[in-house]
């Protein structure tokens, strides 16, 4: 049998899987709202990735709580959620890789996505943002509304790099890029933690501990599995004598 605390080491790491499912799946919905910036920086294509991605977390929690709570010898279903955590480690890479690479070169990519709005969104923007025009007074800018109200008013904060938008609404998406795609990148730690632990209560994996405290990593799911093997090796050996113990 697998020991009480590599039981509770694999329960709190899978614990972890699903608060990282159910927050991913709240942020995926709340953030569909209707926020000008917010929708601005945050796609739907994002949306939905993270959508995909809450709901691939979810299921491999209830795929992991029916595989643990099987008899020692049936280890298929740690196997299969293993198999799983590696779909949603890939998936994790590919959303949080992209989110990164867009965040790069954040500066041109709104102007493009600016450059899309319609003249209504945009005035709405230099309202809120206290800003005319793009990289300039004369870029993409729109009179109209209560701040850029005219085209005079529009040439005057020519003069003003602090009255241009590229820089508060990439100071927005910025903070927001980096927070979501650290956050994604950090469930990374909780699908190699969990797919090790899993393993442990298969097999025996101490060595494999011990490698990861060496590299700085924990990993005690190994551990779990390995650990689940050898009690049920010593559990058939003990039938066969009868029941009795060694001694």
């Amino acid at each position: 049998m697998p020991s009480k605390k590599l039981m509770g080491c694999w329960a709190f790491v899978d614990f972890c899987l699903l608060a990282a499912g159910i927050i991913t799946l709240v942020f995926s919905i709340v953030w569909r709202g209707s926020d000008l910036l917010r929708n601005l920086v945050i796609s739907n294509e994002y949306l939905t990735a993270g959508l995909v991605l809450a709901i691939g977390l979810l299921v491999t929690w209830a795929a992991s709580v029916g595989a643990i709570i099987q008899p020692n010898h049936v280890t298929v279903g740690l196997a299969i959620t293993n198999w799983l955590l590696l779909v949603d480690g890939i998936g994790v890479f590919i959303i949080g890789t992209i989110i990164w690479h867009f965040s790069l070169t954040q500066r041109a990519n709104f102007h493009d996505i600016v450059s899309k709005q319609s003249n209504e969104t945009i005035v709405a923007l230099q309202d809120r943002l206290k800003c005319c025009g793009y990289f300039n007074s004369t870029d993409l800018a729109v009179v109209g509304g209560d701040f850029c109200a005219n085209s005079t008013f529009i040439e005057v904060t020519n003069n003003a790099t602090g009255n241009f938008c590229v820089g508060p609404i990439t100071s927005y998406s910025d903070y927001t890029l980096n927070n979501v795609f650290t956050s994604v990148y950090g469930y990374m730690a909780i699908i190699i933690s969990l797919i090790l632990l899993s393993l442990c209560v298969i097999k025996k994996a101490c060595v494999f501990i011990y490698a990861a405290v060496m590299w700085g990593e924990f990993v005690p799911t190994e551990f779990a599995l390995l650990q689940r093997k050898e009690g049920e090796r010593f559990r058939k050996i003990n039938e066969k004598r009868g029941g009795h113990g060694f001694v």
